[in-house]
């Protein structure tokens, strides 16, 4: 019997991160696990700004034009960051609209969205990337970024069952996993397992 298709996406940890002496964001951070054939890795963990999530939706929007696409929690100017209150608020609507977006076929064939939820490309250069401007495709993006930072829990289980079963020492080449224990690099994710659900 196939496995059901699911996509959980999690937006947590919201930092504030200052850009200078007088101006600073939050950032939150976006935790994603799947066993979709959509989705070029199973598990993965970026961190973005608002202004990013305003990015992504203006641009999907453009390429949808026909659907009407969730809304973003207002931008509003009484957000202070330092209320917690205002900065949950955010970062929940940010969680609902990805829910939302993971949920439509058409949203999910959107080369931006993978880039924006599976690397730390800028916008720009997501941009570029799916214009054909650089030397890599969205799939090569997706797996260097991936190669850059530490596994995940899950992907270790797999990467042990996958070893047990070939009954071999050596990893698949095609098995896309991280090899690099710098946690300098991980854009502050957390590494984590997938809440049970209720």
């Amino acid at each position: 019997m196939p496995l059901q298709e699911f996509v959980t996406v999690l937006v947590r940890d919201p930092r504030i991160q200052k850009e200078d002496s007088w101006h600073s964001h939050i950032d939150y951070e976006i935790f994603i696990h799947t066993n979709s054939m959509c989705f070029t890795r199973k598990t993965s963990c970026v961190r973005r700004r608002f202004r990013e999530f305003v990015w992504l939706r203006q641009r999907l929007q453009k390429n949808a034009v026909l659907l009407q696409l969730p809304e973003l929690p207002p931008k509003t100017p009484f957000f202070h960051m330092n209320n917690p209150h205002h900065v949950d608020h955010r970062r929940q609507g940010l969680q609902e609209f990805l829910e939302k977006i993971l949920q439509n076929a058409l949203l999910l064939s959107d080369s931006r969205l993978h880039l924006f939820l599976q690397t730390q490309l800028s916008p720009e250069d997501i941009e570029a990337c799916v214009s054909g401007q650089t030397k890599y495709s969205v799939a090569d993006a997706i797996h260097k970024f991936a190669s850059l930072k530490r596994r995940f829990p899950i992907e270790d289980e797999e990467r042990k069952r996958g070893k047990n079963e070939a009954d071999s020492d050596s990893e698949s080449s095609s098995s896309g996993l991280g090899h690099s224990s710098d946690d300098s690099i991980s854009h502050g994710c957390k590494a984590s397992t997938v809440p049970e659900e209720s």
